[in-house]
């Protein structure tokens, strides 16, 4: 699953969209193995995507926001 489907069409440009799909795929990687429903997934995307707004674009800062408080996942 892509972050993409998620991102409205011309909000960010390509170098944006790279760094929320790397903190995504990160993110993912993560819940890999905790058994996660796939709503998380969507989640996860949402809040890198909100983040993303107000100007982050660290994929690590993306990914570890997107992970704290979910189940799974090191706080």
């Amino acid at each position: 699953m892509s972050i993409v489907p998620f991102i409205k069409y011309g909000v960010f440009d390509p170098q944006a969209i790279a760094a929320m799909s790397e903190a995504f795929d990160a993110a993912c990687k993560e819940l890999h193995d905790s058994g996660q429903p796939e709503i998380v997934r969507e989640v996860i995307a949402e809040r890198i995507i909100e983040l993303a707004t107000t100007g982050e674009l660290s994929p690590a800062r993306l990914s570890e926001a997107a992970l704290i408080g979910l189940a799974g996942t090191r706080e």
